[in-house]
């Protein structure tokens, strides 16, 4: 007598799932492997190597529905929902990123014009620079001091070897700005952009006087504590203020990741003012996230995730737009250093870090969504840096 051998069928896709999955089978590098909610899987192979990552998906439903609205910033906000989840975002975003032309299509989505009125609409004037600073560096000192390291540094680290720790490597990144300013003793530093702080105390270490401004009142009101508490307000004074109503002129100019905040509007106003305020003879060091120069023109007629969801009004330039508009300030642009992979592992570290502190951040009120937006933010722009869409230079100015 013959034996039957019963076996379970295997899980079918539903037709949204059958959707995503058809459109995942574009992929050109990298492996995936996709599991949905009913216990359905596939693999998916490109034809050459890559990262290799998973993606679960819950609610095909949702997430097709929110990707056909607003594409990738649909993608992202079905993370924070919930519509699915990954064992490692940093993989599966570099590997979406990898394949970006395969499987992304033209639009931003059927609502990418509302989208881009909405970006257009926080333009940063002086009314709505405020705004759009104070709606992401005053999400709370508290917040921040979680996770950043001991400098207070909120930019890319200067890394010299494997196993240096973060701040060693912030601390790097000051001293390489004042080396690049060849301030003497006695002179005076403006930073546009002063943070928490963390450059104004390394100058002032040195003998410089530093005036540093910001818009946002609770890195001020911190910044001031720690300059006062290392004795040094003698050297150093911070001020809520725009650069727009800078007077005066001053030795040197730093300004460290607050050119992408300015707004393509606004910068031949920017580098018109830097170049009103450094005295003959000074010199700007200027850290800037940039953009590749093949995408600029999509990417300014756009919107993305990071200018929707985490900082508004902001805008990256490619360095051949930099520097031609440095060039119209009558500013010669030497570009000392680009160095993303550094970026890269900088944000490894704060990913890590947040991660450790997901019990003390939801004691301090920031739910579940926030946190998963703030994982993909440091995500999302890790696979930037690693595929050098993006990268980070430090940029010396001087009268031409």
């Amino acid at each position: 007598m013959n034996e039957q051998v019963l076996t379970r069928p295997r899980p079918l896709l539903q037709p949204a799932a059958s959707l995503l999955a058809h459109k995942l089978r574009r992929l050109r590098c990298g492996s995936l492997e996709l599991t949905f909610a009913n216990g359905a899987r596939e693999s998916i192979r490109g034809a050459e190597p890559g990262p290799r990552a998973n993606l679960h998906i819950q609610n095909p439903v949702a997430l097709i529905a929110r990707f056909a609205a607003k594409n990738d910033i649909g993608f992202a906000e079905g993370y924070f929902a919930g519509d699915w989840h990954t064992d490692n975002l940093f993989a599966l975003l570099e590997l979406l990123a990898r394949n970006e032309s395969a499987l992304s299509s033209a639009s931003g989505g059927l609502l990418g014009p509302l989208q881009r009125l909405r970006h257009q609409a926080r333009r940063n004037s002086r009314r709505g620079s405020r705004r759009n600073i104070q709606a992401h560096y005053d999400l709370g000192n508290d917040f921040y001091g979680l996770w950043l390291d001991e400098t207070w540094s909120y930019s890319s680290a200067r890394y010299a070897h494997p196993g240096e720790d973060l701040a060693h490597a912030q601390r790097r990144k000051y001293r390489q700005h004042l080396d690049a300013l060849d301030a003497r003793p006695g002179e005076h530093i403006l930073e546009i952009g002063c943070g928490w702080g963390g450059l104004a105390l390394e100058a002032a270490q040195r003998g410089l006087r530093v005036t540093g401004i910001t818009l946002s009142p609770a890195q001020l009101e911190h910044a001031t504590r720690r300059v006062r508490e290392a004795g040094l307000d003698h050297l150093i004074e911070l001020k809520l203020l725009d650069y727009r109503d800078l007077d005066g002129q001053y030795d040197h100019v730093v300004s460290i990741e607050m050119f992408e905040a300015v707004g393509e509007a606004y910068w031949p106003g920017y580098f018109d003012t830097v170049a009103r305020v450094l005295r003959p003879g000074g010199r700007a060091s200027l850290q800037v996230i940039t953009i590749d120069h093949d995408y600029f023109e999509h990417y300014r007629s756009g919107t993305d995730f990071i200018q929707r969801y985490v900082f508004p009004g902001g805008m990256l330039p490619s360095k051949q737009v930099f520097a031609a508009a440095t060039t119209a300030a009558g500013l010669n642009t030497r570009f000392a250093d680009a160095f993303g992979g550094d970026y890269a592992r900088t944000l490894v570290e704060w990913s890590r870090k947040v991660a450790l502190q997901q019990d003390s951040l939801n004691a301090l009120g920031y739910d579940q969504r926030f946190l998963r937006l703030w994982q993909y933010y440091l995500a999302y722009c890790h696979a930037g840096f690693v595929t050098a869409r993006i990268d980070v230079v430090q940029a010396v100015l001087t009268h031409a």
